[in-house]
């Protein structure tokens, strides 16, 4: 028998983890029988999420900005790539917190729910005090002063310090492309392999996410039993895909303005790779069938393909960015914790850099998000919040990713000259071929 898809696997596990919660309640010692037996393997899950995220961001930063060589070559298509990549991804994040502030999805979650889940999670709520109060007594450029290391190994134990991790990878990078390639040969095909293991331990790690989702799933419910958190969660989806949707309207307003290329076009050539995207969740696999649609549908030049994509799909993740923009403020909200502006302002900084090393996989963005929210000062542990609806809307992010990947290669094409007419004009006849 067939097995089922990964996403199948785990709605199931939260299906049967809501079920399962709701028919222990029932019983005297069921709660307790969740929190010693079941909650600790959601746990587990966490942790695994938490130990690949220093690994997973040194090995593909430093992997995505060592591939910028070709730079010394194609310099002024890759300082506007990389400048619109940016610019895009500020953007998305903006708009996340925008969404998410108007909406409010975290403050229909009632105060007695509230107590529960910051009772539940004291340990962390102290140590964010403890955290704040440090804070509050830095100077004007602490933050700056924090951004880089004084021990990278010492950086690396602790996820709070990620900004200072992706400085180095960043700046690793930088030191590979500027020695000679023979050189730095070496070096890059080791992080090309280390790169490689993690994407491999995150699709391990991600085989146990239906027993990490129903654990999570069980445990939220008797720790938290009310209605009105599950309100809470369909608000936040709803501020995910409405981020999404506007987002995905700032690309079509980009394509018409800079390439005068009609949205309708540029939905119609995009729309198998949107479609696989969404239900490959991986931008890394859907990479063939979207250099086959810029090139021959939009008709971006192969030069500017075989540059631009690649690297979209190295360090170009708008939807994912929003996201985590979202979510961490919901978590926040969530535990009636009140963001300042320059808290938000650091989110936009962390997302954004975040993204850069998020890998082209499905899950990767859930690994990230440890990132943002170690950074903002806000529970790790709120991510049970979020898991049971993450894998749906990862498939709808991913289709942000890949559809903005489209827009910056078609506007860095029309800005070198590099934008022809469509190879094929008859989409529709070419759709149904390629279906079959």
């Amino acid at each position: 028998m067939r097995k089922l898809e990964l996403h199948w696997q785990i709605l199931i596990g939260m299906l049967v983890g809501v079920l399962f919660a709701l028919a222990m309640v029932q019983l005297e010692w069921g709660p307790k029988f969740i929190s010693d037996w079941i909650k600790p393997f959601g746990n587990i899950f966490i942790n695994s999420l938490k130990l690949i995220a220093v690994p997973l961001i040194l090995g593909s930063l430093i992997k995505g900005v060592s591939d910028l060589k070709d730079i010394s070559k194609l310099s002024q298509m890759g300082g506007r790539t990389i400048g619109i990549y940016i610019a895009t991804t500020v953007i998305a994040v903006t708009i996340g917190l925008g969404v998410v502030n108007i909406v409010k999805p975290g403050a229909s979650i009632s105060e007695e729910t509230r107590l529960e889940l910051v009772d539940n999670y004291k340990g962390d709520a102290d140590a964010i005090k403890s955290q704040a109060d440090k804070q509050k007594e830095a100077g004007p450029l602490q933050a700056l002063e924090d951004l880089v290391p004084s021990n990278i190994f010492a950086a690396a134990s602790d996820n709070g310090n990620m900004l200072q991790v992706i400085f180095f990878a960043i700046f690793f990078g930088i030191g590979l492309i500027l020695i000679p390639e023979e050189q730095a040969l070496p070096v890059k095909k080791f992080f090309d392999g280390f790169n490689e293991v993690i994407l491999k331990l995150i699709d391990l790690i991600m085989l146990a996410a239906p027993y990490g989702v129903f654990a999570l799933l069980a445990a939220l419910i008797v720790e938290s039993p009310s209605l009105d958190l599950f309100k809470a969660l369909a608000w936040y989806a709803f501020c995910v895909v409405l981020g999404l949707a506007l987002m995905l309207c700032v690309y079509l307003l980009f394509v018409w303005i800079f390439t005068k290329t009609t949205p309708s076009t540029f939905m119609k050539g995009m729309s198998p790779a949107q479609l696989l995207a969404f239900s490959t969740s991986s931008s890394a696999a859907t990479l063939p069938v979207t250099m086959e649609r810029v090139e021959e549908h939009l008709g971006v030049d192969e030069e500017v393909t075989s540059f631009v994509l690649p690297i979209g799909a190295t360090i170009n993740m708008d939807g994912t960015s929003l996201y985590q923009a979202i979510a961490a403020v919901f978590i926040a909200q969530a535990f009636g914790m009140d963001l300042s502006l320059s808290a938000q302002l650091g989110i936009i900084v962390t997302a954004t850099l975040a993204s850069i090393g998020s890998a082209a996989v499905p899950g990767a963005g859930m690994v990230m998000l440890v990132i943002v929210l170690a950074q903002a000062g806000i529970p790790e542990a709120g991510l049970a919040l979020i898991f049971a609806v993450d894998r749906p809307l990862d498939m709808c992010r991913t289709v942000i990713n890949v559809s903005g990947d489209a827009t910056v290669s078609m506007m860095v094409a029309k800005s070198i000259g590099k934008l022809n007419e469509p190879k094929v004009k008859n989409w529709d006849d070419n759709y149904k071929k390629s279906a079959k």
